[in-house]
């Protein structure tokens, strides 16, 4: 495999000079931030730990920055995009810029929350800087419906890098850091600074890296079942799960049985329990067949 020459990848003068071409200007709608720095992009492609062998899925490419990177690194790139104009010109810029890696790149034009397959072998890693509106359902998507994704690093603003690798316990613990960790182990892997985007945002951005787990959560509860009891807790932060799952379990007395059948305290609150023990009280009500709809879930998610 030939090495893709030293320039490469795109510098500040570089976006911006594309951006002009296409008439883009960067959408606070779409939460668009574009990376111009390539230390930072190489800098993410090495705490991803992309290999060679690596098939990476890569959500919200922009104008190409982090999907340069990862062609350098890994064996093939499928990019989602749904913007219609970064979409149409990111496959050139590909082409003009590491034409050697231009046949490992795929693009998808598709909103990433309707993506249910991507195209050739099946991704390994998922490396992405997410939009801050979108994060947290957007990876939780690509983990359910990617399996196969061991390996995942995202960029994300700084509070959700911080709700997403929360323990039970913390604060700011709560409806992201348990559904991420009923698919993987989760951890802060780094801060990145506002001066590397362009345009620079008004808040910090972390990295976050998942590591599927390599057995699921032991459970005869569904994944549904298990997040509407995460939804529930949560809805109610400051009750205690006696009376914060009463609505799910059609009563407070049933909410206590079910805790109780689960080995939780009916006077524990969400943010103290772990993914498995939510995982114990859907199970232990989900023989009555009472998981009733969620309610309104917590604002970040």
């Amino acid at each position: 495999m030939s090495s893709p020459t030293p320039d490469a990848l795109l510098g500040a003068a570089d976006i911006r000079e594309l951006a002009a071409a296409l008439g883009v200007r960067p959408t606070k709608q779409r939460g668009q931030n574009f990376v111009i720095d390539a230390n930072t992009v190489r800098r993410i492609v090495r705490t991803a730990g992309v290999r060679p062998d690596d098939v990476v899925v890569e959500v919200g490419p922009g104008l190409g920055s982090l999907t340069l990177a990862l062609l350098e690194a890994a064996d093939r790139v499928t990019a989602v995009e749904i913007d219609d104009v970064l979409a149409g010109a990111l496959p050139a810029t590909i082409a003009a810029r590491m034409p050697e890696r231009a046949e490992r790149f795929a693009l998808v034009h598709s909103d990433a929350m309707h993506v249910a397959e991507l195209p050739g072998p099946a991704p390994t890693a998922l490396v992405a800087n997410l939009p801050y509106n979108v994060a947290v359902p957007v990876l939780l998507h690509m983990l359910d419906t990617f399996p196969s994704i061991e390996r995942t690093l995202v960029m994300v603003q700084s509070e959700v890098a911080d709700r997403l690798a929360a323990a039970p316990g913390n604060k700011v613990y709560g409806v992201p850091s348990v559904k991420a960790n009923w698919y993987a182990e989760v951890k802060r892997a780094g801060a990145i600074g506002r001066n590397v985007f362009w345009p620079a945002p008004n808040v910090d951005s972390g990295l976050v890296s998942l590591v599927r787990r390599a057995e699921p959560i032991r459970t005869t509860a569904s994944k549904k079942e298990v997040f509407a009891v995460v939804d529930a807790a949560f809805a109610q932060r400051r009750k205690t799960l006696r009376a914060a799952l009463a609505g799910w379990a059609g009563s407070a007395a049933a909410a206590e049985a079910a805790l109780v059948a689960a080995g939780v305290s009916p006077q524990a609150r969400g943010e103290s329990l772990t993914v498995e023990e939510f995982a114990r009280i859907a199970e232990a009500a989900s023989p009555r067949g009472t998981t009733p709809a969620p309610p309104h879930r917590e604002s970040g998610e």
